[in-house]
């Protein structure tokens, strides 16, 4: 279906419920609600319409806005794996590589609309590249989050992925989306440059294999910014779809080496994932939803002095457990963690004020929307309430259901 706009300002061609004569007239249309990058010839078709109907960017935190763990890590590269700085932006290394690098959340005054990016600035060189290195730039997606792109179908849609990505000088580097259900790749080049630049890249869509339906890792968006020959051995063939295991030799092929110089570094923000095969605007949502989105995967609570972790009742004299209620459902049942300093937080009720022992935390009956901490104390009342807190801004616990 196409719906065209005719030059009396209305649109024709289209007749639905609540349209008595079948037009819009120009009145009814906010300014700027159709805006000339969803016109192709002045129509507006089906594959421009998934752009202007709600939500549409499946990255979360693409902005840059949320740091819960750190908002900068130093000597990155042996082999750290997983989330360390901004929310959802995984760095993927291994101990082969010598190169080390800081992660930061900067705050940038430079791109109009944007005021935060992941920054990576390399610390340690390594020009001896063994075959086996790797860093890696990644975001996971959950299987039930994809359903809408109609993989493994006659009807597959083109994806399109598109980000803001500014570097101290050229660098070709490899976006790749990774299918992990099915274990297909696809990769494309792409070369930066000094400036803030909107790289924009449309993958076809995949009538092979389907993403399943569920809360585990199914899709990511990765960029490969330095690889041994491992990755880069192979031959390049621009948007294919093709088996992981007989193309990793290629999915990396004719990049540069962001480890090449200790002058090196990478600002990116703006990443965004959509259906179809354009880059529209920016999706940007407020703080609080995007940090409820991360929450999901990562909660993290204390580091201000007197934060209650949560209420409970002792048990007996020496033990207590402690109820705490996640502000969002988790994706699966969370792991814990906490700061190493034991003194940080206490117990208190019943006129008393102890340090907890943090060494002897543990977790009781944890799920997606809660978990029962059990603590061990000493001079406790059994029966009695106590709450769980912190004493300065140091102590703090964390749940992890990342991806």
């Amino acid at each position: 279906m196409a719906i065209t706009l005719n030059g009396s300002g209305s649109i024709s061609g289209i007749s639905v419920g609540g349209l008595p004569d079948g037009t819009v007239d120009a009145g009814t249309l906010a300014t700027n609600s159709v805006d000339s990058a969803e016109l192709v010839d002045g129509s507006v078709d089906d594959s421009h319409m998934a752009s202007i109907k709600g939500r549409k960017n499946l990255i979360i935190n693409g902005a840059m806005r949320v740091a819960q763990r750190s908002t900068s890590v130093a000597g990155l590269g042996d082999d750290d794996e997983g989330y360390v700085t901004l929310d959802r932006m995984r760095h993927t290394t291994n101990s082969a590589s010598a190169g080390r690098f800081t992660s930061a959340q900067t705050a940038i005054t430079d791109l109009a609309g944007f005021a935060n990016c992941l920054h990576l600035d390399c610390t340690t060189a390594d020009t001896s590249i063994a075959a086996s290195e790797v860093l890696v730039l990644e975001h996971y997606i959950e299987g039930q989050d994809l359903q809408q792109f109609a993989k493994g179908t006659a009807s597959a849609k083109d994806i399109t992925v598109s980000f803001y990505m500014k570097t101290n000088k050229a660098f070709t580097f490899m976006c790749v989306l990774n299918d992990f259900d099915n274990n297909r790749v696809n990769p494309q080049q792409f070369t930066t440059t000094t400036t803030w630049t909107r790289h924009s890249i449309t993958f076809s869509g995949d009538t092979t294999g389907t993403w399943n339906d569920d809360a585990n890792r199914s899709l990511s968006v990765s960029i490969y910014l330095h690889a041994g020959s491992d990755h880069t051995g192979g031959t390049y063939s621009a948007n294919t779809w093709q088996s992981r295991q007989s193309s990793n030799n290629m999915i990396a092929v004719g990049i540069g080496s962001f480890y090449d110089s200790t002058s090196n570094d990478i600002k990116i923000t703006g990443l965004q994932m959509e259906v179809g095969s354009t880059a529209t605007d920016f999706e940007h949502r407020s703080y609080g939803e995007e940090l409820a989105l991360c929450q999901r995967y990562y909660f993290r609570k204390g580091e201000v002095a007197r934060t209650c972790y949560g209420i409970g009742a002792a048990h007996t004299n020496t033990g207590l457990y402690v109820c705490v209620l996640f502000p969002v459902t988790m994706r699966a049942s969370p792991t814990m963690y906490q700061h190493s300093d034991s003194t940080k937080c206490y117990i208190t009720g019943s006129g008393q004020n102890q340090t907890a022992q943090s060494n002897a935390f543990g977790v009781e009956g944890a799920n997606p929307n809660g978990i029962t901490v059990s603590i061990t104390g000493s001079g406790l009342t059994g029966g009695n309430a106590y709450w769980f807190n912190t004493t300065n801004s140091t102590h703090w616990l964390a749940w992890d259901a990342e991806l």
